[in-house]
């Protein structure tokens, strides 16, 4: 049983990690995609139309939001949020078995 548990364990550290590994790659990758960009953008016309940041604020709203989700932050639906639901439920199923 504690073999498993650790397991179980291991796995879900991995998929976190997989998780963290995949976020930073989509990061990277935004910061040299965009830089380029910039750069490309600066060379050819001097900024007399930054062009690079449409592409800077679309592939931002996605990373933004990768983040999000890796980072598991959710002012809406946060780990307090949902202790105190189960708390509420919990104690409804408690004092419905009382009357039934």
């Amino acid at each position: 049983m504690q073999e498993l548990n650790r397991e179980n364990k291991y796995t879900r550290a991995k998929e976190r990690v997989d998780e963290l590994k995949k976020f930073y790659s989509n990061l990277t990758s935004y910061i040299i995609v965009i830089s380029a960009l910039a750069a490309l953008n600066y060379w050819v016309d001097g900024w007399s139309y930054p062009w690079f940041l449409w592409a800077a604020f679309g592939w931002g709203i996605g990373v933004f939001f990768h983040a999000i989700n890796t980072f598991r932050w959710n002012p809406l639906f946060n780990k307090d949020w949902e202790e105190r639901k189960i708390k509420e439920f919990m104690d409804k199923d408690k004092n419905q078995s009382k009357w039934e």
